[in-house]
């Protein structure tokens, strides 16, 4: 696993955090809630990738 992932994943709970506190300020919870769905799915995607990696080299290290 790269540092990089954990940049990535850093930042992007940060813009998320920034843009969710400045949308309730405003009072719209609704685009809040979203915004935060959205990076939530995006790191999850990011994770996702990584664990396939992840499977596709334990296959190729027990040979299975």
């Amino acid at each position: 696993m790269d540092v990089e992932l954990i940049f990535k994943i850093a930042a992007i709970g940060i813009i998320v955090a920034v843009l969710n506190q400045l949308l309730v300020r405003s009072g719209r919870e609704e685009q809040a809630m979203m915004t935060t769905l959205a990076g939530l799915i995006v790191v999850l995607m990011m994770i996702i990738y990584e664990i396939k990696d992840l499977f596709d080299v334990i296959k190729d290290v027990f040979s299975l």
